[in-house]
């Protein structure tokens, strides 16, 4: 039987699979993580509304009833193009997977643009254990501000910096700054949350410059209405734990004291379009995205197919809908070779199905061909349109509870927060396994801690 491996379980790699659950052949998903996740509302999660339940149910719950799929939870380590096998580990078992059709759809990763040092202290929102990182970090910012009689230390503790104006930078502000302003108000009583500041940056002229210029006005106004400051032309030089360094286009700097940052910008793909780059001669772009042909292939290899953001193709955007589009095309392409029949000549295209992004509640704006929506009109299509590509019923009618609670009441059920979210990250960090999304190929983290503690343990027990 035809075996298909696919590796990731993002849009793409779920979509492909869901496309194939009538083709005759074996299908096996490796991915890193056990579930599903919807990122464009990792934000939500970051600040309170939502579980991150409500937007990663698991991959086996969601194909459960497809037969000729089975899923594992697997860190892939390398590629042996030669002889088709996926060389894999799961914890210490080092395994392979061989494969007649290769689909590699593993994502991308937060980028610091070469200043990887700066993730210690700005998480990015790219995974679950960013975003419930990033909540630990919110709402211990306003705790410790509360027991602080330092003025200028709470000052340092109710700064919030976000950099990057795309979308996520911008709902990531917007909802700090109504979490401040509303969700918070009342509940401390030797703080003003209402006083908190949040800063966006970034280095455009505008937020949302890829919506065009009236709806990067419109929300820029928006948020400063809100009470955001918003710093364009300006790029970060330096991060630490207490400071952001801004370098403006006039050549003037500005150093931000700040306890919580967040990094929304830039994007870099999955370190497995290296393996490609070495084993299958394929060419990388800037991104580290696999430079692909007209039908989603890698040069050379008509049998291995590159989805989703880690593939680089004219006029594809890195979003949802690049990632889903991509991979329905590439299923029809092995739908047809299975059946022996003729597969399209036609290239793969893209159709723009439009940008939305959130300010605050009620509050959007939505660019769809020429068309342009703001304020509650856009809202209501960016919730529709998100809870419709959620993925399972009861993550859909969860978040959907969770939103009108919130919207009603400026209320936040999911505040709970532990010193593991806090810590755990930077546990994986001085292993040196990257972060937001970046794995190195080969390692396992939670194992390397593991073996270090059962190391010092037998150290202490020698000791005695």
């Amino acid at each position: 039987m035809h075996r298909i491996v696919i590796i990731g379980s993002g849009f793409a790699g779920l979509e492909v699979a869901k496309k194939l659950k009538h083709a005759n052949a074996e299908i096996t998903i490796l991915a890193k993580t056990g579930h599903h996740l919807f990122q464009p509302l990792l934000y939500q999660v970051a600040t309170g509304i939502l579980s991150e339940g409500d937007i990663a149910p698991t991959t086996r719950e969601i194909l459960k009833k497809q037969k000729n799929v089975r899923v594992l939870q697997a860190l892939v380590e390398d590629i042996d193009i030669e002889n088709k096998v996926v060389i894999w580990r799961n914890h210490n078992e080092k395994q392979t997977t061989p494969y007649d059709t290769l689909i590699l759809a593993a994502g991308a990763g937060q980028s610091y643009f070469g200043n990887d040092h700066f993730a210690v202290f700005a998480p990015g929102m790219k995974t679950i254990d960013d975003a419930l990182e990033l909540r630990a970090r919110i709402f211990d910012s306003f705790e410790k501000a509360e027991i602080e009689s330092d003025p200028h230390e709470i000052d340092r503790l109710l700064t919030f910096v976000v950099v990057g104006a795309g979308p996520t930078g911008v709902e990531m502000a917007g909802q700090i700054r109504e979490m401040a302003s509303h969700t918070l108000a009342k509940e401390f009583r030797a703080i003003d949350p209402t006083k908190a500041r949040v800063i966006l940056v970034d280095g455009a002229d505008r937020p949302l410059p890829v919506f065009g210029e009236k709806l990067g006005d419109v929300t820029r106004h928006e948020l400063e209405k809100l009470g955001v400051e918003v710093k364009t032309h300006a790029f970060v030089t330096d991060l630490d734990r207490d400071t952001v360094t801004l370098k403006f286009k006039d050549g003037s700097t500005e150093t931000i004291r700040s306890n919580c940052k967040v990094w929304a910008a830039g994007v870099q793909a999955s370190e497995l379009g290296a393996v490609l780059r070495d084993k299958a001669d394929a060419e990388l772009d800037r991104a580290g995205r696999v430079i692909v042909e007209k039908n989603l292939t890698v040069p050379g290899h008509p049998e291995i197919f590159v989805l989703g953001d880690m593939m680089s193709f004219p006029g594809v955007p890195g979003v949802a809908q690049g990632a889903i589009q991509s991979a329905r095309y590439a299923a029809k392409i092995v739908a047809a070779r299975l059946a022996g029949k003729p597969e399209t000549t036609e290239p793969f295209t893209y159709f723009d199905k439009g940008s939305m992004a959130t300010i605050a509640r009620f509050k959007a704006v939505v660019k769809i061909g020429k068309m342009r929506l703001t304020g509650f009109i856009a809202w209501a299509a960016w919730c529709f349109l998100h809870l419709l590509y959620i993925v399972g019923f009861k993550s859909q009618i969860g978040t959907l509870v969770h939103w009108f609670f919130s919207f009603l009441s400026n209320a936040r059920s999911q505040r709970t927060t532990t010193n593991q979210q806090l810590v755990g990250r930077l546990a994986l960090e001085r292993l040196g396994t990257g972060s937001s999304g970046k794995l190195v190929a080969g390692e396992d983290p939670v194992q390397e801690i593991i073996d270090d503690e059962m190391t010092l343990s037998h150290t202490e027990e020698s000791a005695h």
